[in-house]
């Protein structure tokens, strides 16, 4: 696959996506913080909706993050 193309219209996107992140975690965070289940509860499913259409653009930009295994000595 070629290499992502990180251009202006890229950044500007990705920009958005996390101020939306941010936003919806703000709401999530507030709702954990007063208690609030059914708050709490609807905030997470939008907090997640815009994670997955963040990784959903990245992945089709073709930036992809594959998990790593890592050891830790005792």
């Amino acid at each position: 696959m070629e290499d992502p193309v990180l251009d202006e219209a890229f950044m500007r996107r990705y920009r958005e996506m996390l101020d939306a992140e941010d936003n919806a975690f703000d709401e999530l965070e507030h709702a954990y913080e007063d208690g609030d289940r059914e708050h709490f509860e609807t905030d997470y499913a939008a907090w997640q909706s815009v994670l997955c259409r963040k990784i959903a653009f990245l992945e089709r930009r073709g930036i992809l993050c594959e998990p790593t295994l890592s050891s830790r000595s005792a």
